[in-house]
């Protein structure tokens, strides 16, 4: 291959990743990554959980299954290499109702298929050698599950981009596409950036700049909010690592958890609600256009309106500290409201299907001369490596093709 230049669009975990993962199969290519915040990380890799997901509870044979666990184990040898914090602390999935002992059963099924090691389900003493203060009918151990510094991932990759010759170039979000001459012209704040390929990974963004690229998704990205606490610190003793509860198969997200941060503390949470800012971090975060674009959205209403009942008690929970607490005190019976302080929140890039239904795993399109990552919510940061590698043997088939 001649050295193609190649634009990647997005600083978040995903787009360092394939960045990184090009350059290792394309060394000799010119490559250009174009953030529009003014640092790399600044939204989903940097307001998430801080866990990395080793693909419990993913469906086997789908690319989530498949490269969450091969992200994990890459991210963790990463993390070795670079000295990034992380540690491989396990979780402990609970079950609190007779109904969910079934499901533990069905996850150990999963992720035994996925090819995780060590999964385990433990009765209630056998729980609490681990979380001394779990409360919970039975659980299962999840011992590859941990907890990394997502931030400093993200500055390390972007590191690695400059020293395999690549350029990280903050402050250009992408306003215009346009594809003439044989190449790519993307016009940004900071002027036009041109090359022979794009790869699109822009996470909120994503069917926006699809969009500019002259495709026609059907998906919409739908943004959720998820808020935190935390606890305070004479309270943390309630939770060693990673509590988390059977997700209930009739909704879409996983429910509130606790989780031990790698910076320290413990933060519980996130709910999940419609933001009506694809970047807001408030519960009172609004954008004229982000607001219009979801409710305008046949496929939000649809989405609603299945899961009304949830979706109802979800903004409850959100605006309500009890009603939060109340869910927490199924994996953990004595926290009290008085142990929370807010902590902040974080935005899923959801697409969602004109039906009303989520697009459960990740969706990567090809292009004669682009790829585009149209979705890649949770587990995203975790399999970033791995699905840059997936991007990465479609871009170098899409350049090879000429």
């Amino acid at each position: 291959m001649s050295e193609p230049h190649i634009l990647v669009i997005g600083g978040g975990a995903v787009g360092l990743a394939s960045a990184v993962r090009i350059l290792q199969r394309m060394p000799d290519a010119k490559l250009t990554l174009l953030e529009k915040e003014e640092g790399v990380g600044r939204h989903q890799t940097g307001n998430n959980s801080g866990v990395m997901h080793c693909g419990l509870a993913y469906r086997p044979g789908t690319a989530k299954a498949r490269l969450a666990v091969r992200g994990i184990r890459q991210l963790t040898e990463y993390c070795q290499e670079k000295s990034i914090r992380h540690d491989v602390c396990g979780k402990l999935v609970v079950a609190s109702r007779e109904e969910q002992i079934p499901r533990l059963q069905n996850l150990l099924e999963r992720g035994t298929a996925n090819g995780l090691r060590g999964l385990e389900i433990l009765d209630p003493p056998r729980m609490r050698e681990l979380e001394p203060h779990v409360g919970g009918l039975a659980g299962l151990h999840v011992p590859e599950e941990g907890i990394v510094d997502y931030p400093l991932v993200c500055e390390t990759l972007a590191a690695d981009i400059r020293a395999r010759g690549g350029s990280v170039e903050c402050g250009a979000g992408v306003q215009g596409l346009t594809y003439r001459g044989g190449e790519w012209i993307a016009r940004t704040g900071r002027g036009e950036f041109k090359g022979g390929y794009i790869v699109s990974c822009a996470g909120l963004q994503a069917d926006r700049v699809a969009k500019l690229a002259g495709e026609r998704p059907e998906v919409k990205i739908v943004p959720f909010r998820g808020d935190y606490y935390k606890l305070k610190p004479e309270k943390e003793y309630l939770v060693r690592n990673l509590i988390y509860p059977v997700a209930d198969p009739a909704f879409p997200f996983l429910g509130v958890h606790f989780t031990r941060m790698i910076a320290g503390g413990i933060e519980a949470g996130p709910n999940a609600v419609l933001s009506l800012k694809r970047e807001g971090y408030t519960r009172t975060s609004f954008d004229l256009r982000d607001a219009a674009d979801a409710l305008s959205f046949i496929g939000l209403w649809r989405f609603l309106g299945k899961h009304f009942r949830m979706c109802t008690a979800e903004v409850r929970r959100s605006f309500s500290k009890q009603l939060f607490c109340a869910s927490l005190q199924t994996l953990v019976p004595e926290v009290q409201p008085d142990d929370l302080v807010e902590a902040g929140a974080g935005v899923r890039a959801q697409a969602m299907k004109p039906e009303g239904s989520l697009v459960e795993d990740f969706e990567i399109i090809v292009r004669q001369n682009a790829v585009h990552v149209l979705n890649a919510p949770s587990p995203a940061a975790t399999a970033s490596l791995a699905i840059g590698e997936e991007v990465a043997d479609r871009l170098c088939t899409v350049v090879k093709r000429g």
